[in-house]
């Protein structure tokens, strides 16, 4: 875990609303005691309450399922590019070794005596590229780790801060 998720960890939902509805009873309960209307109009107003809480729940419902259609938007676009770059490396590597292969054929036939240095040179260039290829597909996956790590922060912050802002 980062120091973010540490310092602010992401509680369950039946947590979230537990708290919600005992607040709500608790909250009810004080407006019927100290409430200088009459029932009908208390019952009035908690309804209208209540219908607003409703309706910023449903809010930050939507915000929270559409952030989350995001990230999984981004986690499979990055995969897709991950996997595509993967791909084209290993399509390097095998056409390096084919191509060296028969480069060391050519080489055989022709002369016996070259035999050593041009497998030397054909073992450097597939270990050259093997070493590129490697440090490609690696320096891609942290790309993609982190602008995903960020795109999951920034999603996390927007829906905090919608949170706390509607109520």
């Amino acid at each position: 875990m980062n120091k973010a998720e540490t310092e602010y960890p992401v509680e369950s939902g039946s947590t979230f609303f537990k708290g919600i509805f005992i607040g709500g009873l608790i909250g009810a309960a004080a407006a019927l005691l100290f409430a200088p209307k009459p029932g009908r109009e208390m019952r009035s107003d908690l309804s209208e309450k209540f219908s607003t809480a409703t309706d910023k729940t449903k809010e930050v419902a939507g915000v929270v399922t559409d952030k989350t259609k995001t990230i999984a938007a981004t986690v499979g676009e990055k995969a897709t590019d991950l996997a595509s770059t993967v791909s084209a490396k290993a399509s390097d590597i095998f056409t390096t070794v084919n191509d060296s292969k028969q480069q060391i054929a050519a080489t055989l036939a022709e002369t016996g005596k070259k035999i050593g240095d041009t497998v030397g040179s054909a073992s450097a260039d597939v270990a050259s590229d093997v070493k590129d290829a490697s440090k490609d597909v690696a320096e891609e996956a942290s790309a993609s780790s982190k602008d995903i790590a960020d795109t999951a922060n920034d999603a996390k912050e927007e829906v905090k801060a919608s949170y706390k802002s509607s109520y």
